[in-house]
Formats: structure tokens, sequence, C-alpha cells
């Protein structure tokens, strides 16, 4: 910690300041100009959450007494996510409104409007558009501010370009005199690698007063919150900087270019802490996981996986390569091969694809198949049982070690409302199927291919409902004269035709039975 050359040391013990209330403010209004979006900024999404989620979660994970996050542009929309938010985490998250994008001090000053306790204690600034923050890293700034007694700790870090940020100003000795922003650096200043991540921690009653002696003399016109830094120094009081080892965790998004970059980092450190953990990624450069994606050891990602927010898998299991799993568990030794799927179940052992589509409400139970081109939807399949290919399940309830045959179709929807198939255990169901639904097909019962089912079928039964086959010979010669297919046809009866010797005729006719 490096405190300024005149600063007063603490009346305050840090055993004694750890047991004041500490508050986070996450500053969320801005309009994000260069995402060229109608989204507000901070709801555009990196590893399934929106950048302002990333920053809520590490605020709430410093378990602060009060959390505001100030929003402004698209402030029903994210005020609406904030407060689904809250009840996920199982806390209150407060609003501010900032009406006027006056800059960051007047943004900070509509924050503190909402906390219960403006005066004492500490409170944490961050950013909304900072998605890589983490609670430890605040939890470690709260501890520098606190163990050194200052009166404003900043987050800094050094950064091969500091284009676009804040400069760290220190003295000779090392101490922090200041920040100066990047549009009113002077030529010397704009070489500062050591830049100001705007994430900071301040004495309360400090940042109050400091707040309303801000100024708008720069360079655009507004009330910065770093010039609070040099008011406290005026004042005397200690200031510090915490320089943050991991540039990465306070870098911000201002266009979709930074948004990508910062996504595809994410994205490498849970690759990385999955691989860490026991997992096999045949393919880091081509895989992508959800934060709350939760991998068991032995899993194994082939190339062009993507596993999406509240996905599971079980120990052992195969996923890929080229699948899309959102909201789905998939158990213990499973294997799903080019599929895409949502809300479904994949049971122990069971195998899907490749090129199935699972849709929410699929069930497929221990040892179970769902195979190519077949496409599911709320269905429970049972145990064992295969519904191999080109097939569509809707609404329906299989038994167990049960088979459906190939080109099947569960007839769900009769135009106004679905209705529900069942299916019993051990049943063989033919090629080329229809079941209209309502429907029920007992255990152990057969249906023929090309069957289409319309009345339940008792267990231990075979159902035949279809059309018996007529031939009409003749046909292409009479309607169609002339065509390669009339050729053909002609061709393969005269192949066919019998010989004309009378003894061969008669022989023929005496096997066949005939003339007796």
């Amino acid at each position: 910690m490096l405190q300024g050359e005149n600063a007063q040391p603490s009346s305050r013990s840090a055993a004694s300041a750890s047991s004041d209330p500490v508050s986070t403010i996450v500053l969320a209004a801005g309009e994000g100009t260069r995402m060229r979006s109608a989204t507000p900024k901070v709801l555009h999404r990196i590893a399934g959450r929106p950048l302002v989620e990333h920053a809520v979660r590490a605020a709430a994970g410093v378990s602060p007494d009060d959390l505001v996050v100030v929003i402004g542009h698209g402030r029903d929309a994210v005020a609406e996510h904030l407060g689904d938010l809250g009840e996920a985490l199982g806390r209150e998250v407060r609003t501010a409104v900032q009406e006027q994008q006056l800059g960051t001090g007047h943004a900070v000053a509509c924050g503190l409007s909402r906390l219960a306790s403006r005066d004492s204690g500490t409170v944490l600034v961050s950013y909304g558009d900072v998605p890589l923050l983490d609670a430890e890293t605040l939890r470690g700034l709260l501890a520098e501010h606190r163990e050194a007694g200052n009166a404003v700790t900043v987050l800094s870090a050094v950064v091969a370009d500091p284009t676009g940020y804040g400069r760290m100003l220190r003295d000779a000795a090392g101490a922090v005199t200041g920040i100066v922003e990047h549009k009113d650096t002077t030529a010397e200043q704009a070489e500062i690698t050591e830049i100001n991540s705007g994430v900071y921690a301040f004495d309360a009653a400090v940042l109050s007063d400091a707040l309303t002696r801000l100024s708008t003399d720069n360079a655009q016109g507004e009330l910065y919150l770093t010039d609070v830094l040099s008011i406290a120094r005026a004042d005397g009081r200690p200031v510090g900087a915490l320089v943050c080892s991991d540039p990465w965790l306070v870098e911000g998004v201002n266009d979709r270019v930074q948004l990508a970059n910062l996504g595809a980092e994410l994205n490498r450190r849970l690759l990385r802490r999955w691989m860490r953990e026991g997992v096999t990624i045949t393919d880091p450069g081509s895989v992508w996981l959800d934060c709350d994606v939760v991998l068991d050891r032995d899993v194994v990602l082939e190339p062009g996986v993507q596993l999406r927010a509240g996905t599971t898998v079980g120990e052992g299991a195969v996923v890929g390569p080229d699948t899309t799993l959102t909201g789905c568990t998939v158990h213990p030794g499973a294997s799903v091969v080019r599929t895409h799927g949502e809300g479904a179940e994949v049971g122990p052992g069971a195998s899907v694809g490749p090129f199935a589509f699972l849709r929410p409400g699929t069930r497929l139970d221990a040892g179970g198949k769902i195979g190519t081109f077949v496409e599911t939807k709320n269905a429970r399949i049972g145990e064992g049982t295969k519904v191999p290919h080109l097939t569509y399940v809707g609404d329906a309830t299989i038994g167990e070690r049960s088979n459906i045959g190939a080109a099947t179709v569960f007839v769900n929807y009769d135009g106004v409302a679905k209705h529900h198939t069942v299916i019993g255990s051990h049943a063989r169901t033919g090629a080329d199927n229809m079941f209209v639904a309502p429907v029920e097909v007992g255990d152990g019962a057969y249906t023929a291919a090309g069957s289409v089912i319309t009345q339940d079928v008792p267990p231990g039964a075979m159902a035949v409902a279809r059309g018996r086959q007529r031939n009409i010979e003749g046909w292409v010669a009479k309607r169609r004269p002339g065509t390669a297919a009339d050729q053909a046809a002609k061709r393969a009866l005269a192949e066919e035709e019998p010989t004309t010797n009378p003894t061969s005729d008669a022989q023929r006719r005496t096997s066949n039975g005939e003339g007796r």
C-alpha cells in the first residue's frame, strides 16, 4: 500500500474498522453508444450472463450490507433483470436512477442516496461493464483499504496499452497523488502505463463530503469521481492504491470487439478450471462453456461443443463433437453426439445422436437410445428403450425395453390442443407408423409397418391399420406411353415372357400342378 506524503494516521484500528458497514455501488447507467445496439450495454452477455450480472455477483461476494446498482439507459430492462438476479442471490439489489449522464461522480452520488449508511463504513464502487472482476479481488481491495486506514484506495493495473484509461499519478516517492482522465493527460502523463480501473474503496464520510465539492472544470465538463482522490489528499487524508496483478480482471467493455475479447478470455479461464478438475477437452479452441455449467470428473468434451446455462454433465459422459446443450442434464456414462438439446435429461449410459434434437421435457432413461434424425419433446422414454432413427416423439410416454420403428410420427396436435400417447413396455412398433393421440399401445404389443394407429392396442396384440395393396397391371403403358418408365417396364416384361416350346409349356403346367 502506498500513501500520500501528507497522510495522517487513521484514528481507527483495522480490527475495529472490520466491523463497520460495507456498501457496494455498481455503476451501470451508461448508454454504450459504441456497442451500436438496441440492447443496453450492460445486458450484453458473455458466458451466459449479462455484463451487469457478472459485476453484481462479484459485489455480492463481499457480503455487503447494501448493494446498489445505478441505472439509466434502458433502465426498465436492466431493473427487471436485477430484480430476477436479486431473487436468485437471495438478497436485495437496490437500484438508483441517474436521469442525466453527468459523470461518474454524479453517478456515485445517485447511488449514495440509496444507501442506508451514507456517512460511516466503507463504500466499494465498481462498474457494470467490467465482467471479469471477481469477489476475491474486491475482498482484497477491502482488506487493503481497512488495514492501511485509507480514506480512498484505488484498484489499479499496469497494462501494455493504457489508451482510454485514467492514469495513476504518483510522486517521486511513489505515493499516489491523484488520477488524470485520458482526455485530460499531458503528453508526459499519457506515457504512464499504470491505469485506474475505476474500482475504489472509499471511507463513506470522505466520499459524501468530497462529492459535494466536485467541479466540471475538465475536458468533458463532467463530475469526475477520480477527483475525490485529489480532494482527500488535499485534506491530508491517506490515499493508496492496490495494483491488480491480473489486468484482465479490470478490463472494461465499450464495444463488441472488447465484448468478444473478454468473452473469449473468460471462456479460456472456465476451460482451464474444468480441465484441472479432471475434465478432458480435446480441442479447447472450439469448446464454449457458460459460467454455471457443472462437469464431473472424466467427462470428455469433443470439438465443437457448447454447454450453456443450467447444463450438468455426469462422470465419464462424452459430449460431442458438434453438440449444443442448454439447461440439460447428462448422467454418468452417457453419450451425446452431434445433438442440439434444451431442457432435456439423458439417463446413465444412454446414447443420443448423431443429428438429434432434444426439446424441453425430454427424458431418456438409463441405457436408452435416441438415434439419428430423431426429434423429441415432452417425452419420457423408458429404460433400455430405443428410438433409433427418422422419428418425431412429442407428448408421449414410452415404457422400458421397447423399440420404435423408423420414420414414426407421434401425432400430438389437432390444431387446437396437444394430446398424449402411451406406448407400453417391451412393445415393438413397425416402421412408418403414425400414432394419432390420444392413443395407448399396451405392454408387449406390436404394430405393423405403415400403420396409422387411431385406437388403443391391447397388451400382446398386433395392430394392422393400413389399406390392402392393389396392383393395376399395364397402368404405365396406358397412362405414360413412350416414357423411360414404359420402356423399362416393357424390357423387363419381355425378359419374363415364357418360351413358346409346347413341350416345355406342358412341362411347366404339370410342374405347377396345372392340367391335372
